[in-house]
């Protein structure tokens, strides 16, 4: 009996907590129902109160953070042309040529520079103009194509780092455009040196001998210079001008002290007599960094891959770590021909007071050699070297105005007499002509070039003397 009430109470007492709780969820549920939201004051909230161009550009920056490009620069070109007194006008500006950067593409990346040269012309003075400068050089950086392609993009983007640096020597991005700087002119070489290459198998050594001079003469941070003036040594070897040939030979010894060419260059040197230079401090630390610089590798299964890829990536990752590039624009470099002033001579193999210009890698600029031990002028020199003689003047006995200097390595004339006045032929005296005017080019290939006759020869002289400098190669 008292088994059975205590049963029923415990159900009750069940049955009465699950209706409490039931009563509880659903007068919840009605408040909930029924609960009215707060009204707002939209006078008073914090959105009415922040200024409408701030509002677009915040608007047009989360467009394009997440790809919407296009609708992020229409918000960008809204706020230009609604408000044009607004804070945020140049940071519209840069913002769009951003959002073209990013966007990639040919036709974007046109727009992008336009717009980056825009930014620099209106506000110049702004901290971000050098950023503007910089992405102008990058724009055409990641344009460009590989060597052996069109190098428009790579010539633009060297001459548009060149001005960054120049422009921004102390802004913190200096260091980035450097590098790339130096990838860039590895480009440009790599471009210079497969070609003199190919005429160098080809046996056409004018032609080699002229891209090859280019390479070693501008980009003296190039990763084969050595080999491009091994090549050139040998061509100038077999032609027999060992003085040229020396100096080229010299050049890696003194330059490039840590070549594997070296060690053979210095051999040239003893069978030619020359004497053998010693490496430049400067050049021994330039290459000791490099050799030390990190360097990223290709991974094994993407290299395929590079056979399809447009840019120069193997190009990119042999280029110099360290070191000083070229600053000078190609128009106002050697672009790759030594040239000497009328009346003097190359040092190299004569007494003779020529200024050839070399660079040691690594250092910050050039050296000339030469320019310390000029001679003065002696007496019955031409006081003003630069004008050239006239060709149908013939020389007189104490005047050497039509002829060649003595021992001129250029023009191959011989030695001087006791007089000063240098021997002549008897023909070539009698039209003024010099004695070497019938000698062959020792770079000339086999193609006929040579087989011309005697007067198309003094013809060719007498253009060549009308020409405003001398070279310091025959042709």
């Amino acid at each position: 009996m008292r088994r059975n009430s205590f049963v029923a109470i415990t159900k009750r007492l069940i049955l009465l907590a699950a209706s409490g709780l039931f009563l509880l969820s659903a007068t919840r549920c009605d408040a909930q129902i029924f609960h009215k939201k707060k009204k707002v004051n939209k006078s008073t909230s914090a959105e009415n109160t922040a200024e409408p161009d701030k509002i677009l550009y915040d608007k047009a920056m989360e467009d394009v953070k997440h790809g919407r490009h296009e609708v992020g620069r229409l918000n960008l070109q809204t706020l230009i042309n609604t408000y044009p007194d607004s804070e945020y006008l140049a940071k519209a500006k840069l913002a769009i040529a951003d959002s073209f950067y990013k966007e990639g593409g040919t036709a974007n990346m046109t727009q992008a520079i336009q717009a980056y040269k825009d930014f620099g012309v209106f506000f110049p003075m702004l901290p971000e103009a050098g950023y503007a400068q910089l992405q102008v050089a990058m724009a055409h950086y990641r344009q460009m194509e590989k060597p052996d392609r069109d190098r428009t993009q790579a010539r633009e983007a060297e001459d548009e780092f060149q001005t960054f640096l120049s422009k921004y020597p102390n802004d913190p991005l200096a260091a980035k455009a450097e590098q790339h700087l130096r990838e860039v002119q590895e480009v440009l070489a790599e471009g210079d040196y497969r070609i003199g290459y190919y005429y160098y198998v080809k046996q056409d050594k004018k032609a080699a001998e002229s891209r090859l001079r280019s390479v070693v003469n501008r980009y003296p941070l190039y990763s084969k210079s050595d080999h491009a003036l091994w090549m050139l040594g040998n061509i100038w070897a077999s032609t027999e001008r060992k003085d040229l040939a020396s100096s080229y030979y010299a050049r890696i010894v003194r330059n490039y002290p840590l070549s594997p060419l070296a060690a053979n260059a210095k051999n040239k040197l003893k069978a030619f007599g020359a004497p053998i230079p010693q490496p430049d401090p400067q050049a021994v630390a330039w290459m000791t960094a490099e050799q030390n610089a990190p360097r990223q590798h290709e991974i094994f299964l993407k290299k395929p891959l590079a056979l399809v890829h447009s840019g120069p990536k193997q190009e990119l990752r042999e280029a110099a770590m360290t070191g000083k590039p070229t600053m000078s624009p190609e128009s106002e470099s050697e672009a790759g021909t030594d040239i000497l002033a009328g009346g003097t001579q190359p040092r190299i193999g004569g007494t003779g007071t020529g200024i050839v210009a070399t660079v040691t890698p690594g250092s910050s600029g050039g050296t000339t050699s030469g320019a310390e031990n000029a001679a003065p002028a002696t007496e019955g020199s031409d006081p003003n070297p630069g004008k050239q003689p006239d060709p149908n003047t013939p020389a007189g006995p104490n005047d050497s105005k039509g002829t060649a200097p003595a021992g001129d390595p250029v023009n191959g004339a011989t030695a001087g007499t006791a007089d000063g006045a240098p021997k002549t032929d008897a023909a070539a005296a009698a039209v003024g002509q010099p004695a070497d005017a019938a000698k062959p080019d020792p770079l000339a290939t086999q193609d006929g070039t040579q087989n011309g006759t005697k007067d198309d020869k003094k013809k060719e002289s007498s253009s060549k003397k009308k020409k405003g400098l001398r070279k310091i190669v025959p042709w």
